[in-house]
């Protein structure tokens, strides 16, 4: 169940050079969210910008009631949300939306991330941790500043390989690059992926090739975040006459199954 509730500031800090790691202390939501939610943000304290923003929850401390979110700059909402301080409240609606699907889980599962797409997927494979199964992460970047989690991924009982685009850390190149090596490589049963829909799109074929069940969490820009204003709206297939139907990211997301999700050419 959403709500919508303040949340006190414990933690707005840069770490490179457009990207923020938020730390709210939100008790009354945290054992509410999954992995692959999202909080609805009011970044100003006014009426400007007039829309919140959809952050991605990277991590949650539920013994400390604390929410940890990652943001990149990127227009006036997330301009206006990197000056706001340690003690201030935000104004935030949530935990939104349809998160990962955990209730068949294989033993042997990939995790691959992009960009800032890396940062809804640190709460999913730490519950993979915490149930045992064997977990791969893959994380591309621009470069090796922008990668995201490495840290936090360093402290856990998982195999991490990176990708650059200028090869400034691990395998040169796009993270789906570095993903059709893996699935040569080794064999995996299934697949969690977040990042840019040219990355999604580009996975869906090589890992329909190798038939791994796989789970997308889909960047859509949205408005209203809770399905009244369609602006998020996605194609899936259905049996139909048309042969697909629009759902919404926030609401019926934005998590989706990859065998029915239908990228635009």
């Amino acid at each position: 169940m959403s709500r919508q509730i303040n949340g006190d500031i414990l933690a707005n800090e840069r770490i490179n050079e457009s990207d923020y790691r938020l730390v709210l202390s939100l008790p009354e939501i945290i054992d509410e969210v999954k992995p692959g939610q999202f909080l609805h943000v009011k970044c100003g304290p006014g009426v400007d910008p007039l829309l919140r923003r959809p952050l991605s929850i990277h991590q949650c401390n539920r013994d400390k009631g604390e929410i940890v979110l990652l943001y990149r700059v990127f227009g006036r909402g997330t301009e206006l949300l990197a000056t706001r301080e340690v003690g201030e409240e935000l104004d935030i609606m949530g935990p939104l939306g349809n998160g990962f699907d955990l209730t068949e889980l294989k033993e042997k599962i990939l995790v691959v991330g992009g960009g800032i797409g890396s940062a809804p997927l640190m709460a999913l494979i730490e519950r993979l941790v915490k149930l045992n199964k064997e977990v791969t992460v893959l994380i591309g970047a621009q470069n090796k500043e922008q990668l995201l989690c490495q840290d936090e991924l360093t402290d856990l009982p998982v195999d991490f390989k990176t990708a650059t685009n200028d090869g400034s850390a691990g395998y040169e190149g796009y993270v789906t690059g570095l993903l059709e090596q893996e699935l040569e490589a080794n064999e995996y049963e299934q697949i969690f992926a977040c990042g840019p829909t040219p990355m999604l799109k580009a996975m869906q074929p090589l890992v329909s090739k190798k038939n791994i069940e796989m789970q997308l969490s889909l960047e859509e820009r949205m408005g209203c975040g809770t399905g009244a204003c369609l602006s998020c709206v996605c194609k899936v297939k259905v049996e139909n006459e048309e042969g697909f139907e629009y759902r919404k990211a926030c609401t019926d997301g934005p998590v989706f199954k990859a065998s029915e999700v239908i990228f635009d050419e």
